[in-house]
Order: structure tokens, then sequence, then C-alpha cells
């Protein structure tokens, strides 16, 4: 499931199955499909342990992502919601079709978390949702992040974000995290110190390695440290991509994708007893909701050693096109499949 179509079918977009791909329509000639658990990973030896076996490498790519912890908020799944895992973003839809107006809070739990325009396009299309059913007016509607802005690396999308958000009577509050609910006060408790009252809580869940990485030794600070050019390990012959990195990259599936190039061509490369030189240079591209089907595009570079710097063109109207290339592109290049993000 495309991270933004979880939106899509939350609001009511489309519906689930539109958006699932399955694994094995992605297998190409000469690539062996093994559904199975990762238990163990050697990163010396190079060895995988899984429940349907045991695989030795030459090369190992490490890519089991973030994975996603809403009960290490105390009071989140009594007392609220999260919309980053496929089963909480799908439930979520009928939550908002049910829900009769009143104060939506909108809060990231932890640092780092996946996609950080994330949180204020949900924001954006709550406010949307409520207004095209007549609530708004009696709705009140607030986002909390632990940034400084919406969006750090780009000042431009920043702007024009809060500029949206002081438009549509949305409450901003940067710079603090929900550390906890209480569903019988319906309130949230901030790092802050201080409380933020709910009737409709949307959170974005605390994100850690998988285990698995963390009892391989594979990781420093919480995720996996790999050179910011090639993605190797420390491991020689271990990549590692996407996620589950501490590369420098926001975690979001468009930089994986630049990571996963990168390490082909080296896994090429080597095959060929050629030295490979393609370097990762953290471009990364993602569309954004602003709500009334105004659709922003957000480019954004980081680079090793430099500030990270980004644009925005939108938003408008047009550029819904654009993200629906984006996805049916990757879609029908990995999949085999034609797609439409949108299909209701």
């Amino acid at each position: 499931v495309f991270g933004f179509s979880k939106l899509d079918v939350m609001f009511g977009f489309t519906d689930a199955e539109h958006v699932l791909h399955r694994f094995e329509d992605a297998v190409k000639p000469g690539v062996r499909f093994v559904r199975a658990v990762v238990t163990a990973i050697d990163p010396i030896a190079k060895v995988v342990t899984t429940d349907a076996g045991t695989f030795d490498a030459d090369i190992l790519v490490v890519a089991l992502g973030a994975d996603l912890h809403p009960e290490m908020t105390p009071g989140l799944l009594e007392g609220g919601h999260e919309f980053y895992t496929v089963p909480g973003a799908f439930a979520l839809r009928d939550v908002l079709h049910e829900f009769e107006g009143g104060r939506v809070l909108v809060g990231v739990t932890s640092t780092p978390f996946k996609c950080p325009p994330a949180p204020s396009e949900t924001t954006l299309l709550v406010n949307d949702f409520l207004q095209e059913r007549g609530l708004r007016e009696h709705s009140e509607v607030s986002l909390v992040m632990p940034l400084p802005l919406p969006i750090p690396p780009s000042p431009q999308a920043s702007e024009a974000i809060l500029a949206a958000f002081e438009h549509r009577g949305i409450t901003w509050r940067p710079n603090s995290l929900v550390r906890a609910l209480d569903p019988a006060r319906k309130v949230a408790v901030l790092s802050d110190g201080g409380e933020l009252p709910y009737d409709l809580f949307l959170g974005v869940p605390i994100h850690r390695a998988p285990t698995v990485v963390v009892d391989a030794g594979l990781t420093e600070d919480g995720w996996i440290p790999v050179d910011p050019l090639t993605l190797q390990t420390r491991f020689p012959g271990v990549y590692a991509v996407g996620d589950v990195t501490s590369v420098g990259t926001p975690k979001a599936g468009v930089f994986a994708e630049g990571q996963a190039s990168v390490v082909a061509s080296a896994i090429i490369a080597t095959v060929h007893n050629a030295e490979p030189d393609a370097a990762y240079d953290g471009h990364g591209i993602c569309y954004m909701e602003f709500g009334g089907q105004q659709i922003a595009k957000i480019d954004v570079t980081f680079q090793s050693g430099s500030r990270p710097v980004g644009w925005m063109e939108g938003p408008d109207i047009e550029l819904a096109a654009d993200k629906s290339t984006f996805g049916s592109d990757r879609i029908q290049r990995w999949f085999g499949r034609t797609w439409t993000g949108v299909d209701v």
C-alpha cells in the first residue's frame, strides 16, 4: 500500500482493495520470492534465518522498514486512533464517517517519523472532510508536531502550509510531542507539560527499528548507520535501505526508492567485477493534499554535509494528474498492472 493511498481510503476517496498491491506480482524472471518472517540476521556471516528456512548470501540488503508501536504511547489504543498503519488508517474511514463534530487533534508521539508532511496533510484533509459535511463550524482542528516548521527543509512549503492553517482556523502547535492520552478526561498530555482536550485523536505512533535488526547488532542509536553515499553498513557486503536506516533523509518511500537504485547499481557492478560508481544524492519528491482537490508538489534534497534544500510547486488542481502518474508509473513498473490512485 502506497503511503498516500492510506489517506485515500481513510477519507473515502477509494476503497481498500483498490490500493493493495501484492508482492507476488512484482516477481521478475530469475527472482525467487519467499514469504517468511525474518527471525535472525548474522551480518558477519551474511546469513538470514526465517520461519521458512535459512538463507546464505554473498551480498545482503536489509530493508525491513520501521515498526510502528501505538501501544507504547499511554492511552493511545484506549482513547485515540492512529493513521500510519494500514489497519489503523483503513479503520478510520468508518470512524470519520460516524464523527458528528467536535475537537479533532492530530498529534505526533515521537521522532523520527515517516513522511514528515503527512500530519499536516491529514490535518488539512480533516478540515476539508468536516467542511463538506457541514460540521466545521462547531468543530476545532489542531496539530501538534515536534518540528519548528511543518517542512523545515522547505521554508516555501512551510509558509504555504502555515498560511493554509491560518486561513482555515487550524491551530498549529510546533516543537511539542503528544506523550500520552488520558481517555477518561479526553485530554492529550504534551511533552512541554501542557494539555489539549480532544473528542477525536489521530496520532502518529512511535517508530522503532525491528527487534531482529537490533538483536543482530546492526543499529546505533536505534537505527542502522550507513555510508550516506553508498548505503553500505559497517559490515562488508551488507547494505541497508529505507526507513530502517539513519542515512539522514526522511523516512519515506521515495527516498527508499532512490537508495535501492544505488544499491542495485553497486550489486550489478560487483557481479561484473567493476567498481561501483553510483552515489546516493538524497533527492526526493512528494505530493501533499491541501483539501479542495488542491495538491502541492514538494521537492527536497538532503546531501551529505550540506544543508537540506527544498521547493514547492502549487498547490493547485492541475497537479492531481502528476500525483496520479507518480503512483501509476511505479505500479506499472513494479507490479505490471495498470492502476490509478483513486477509484470511487
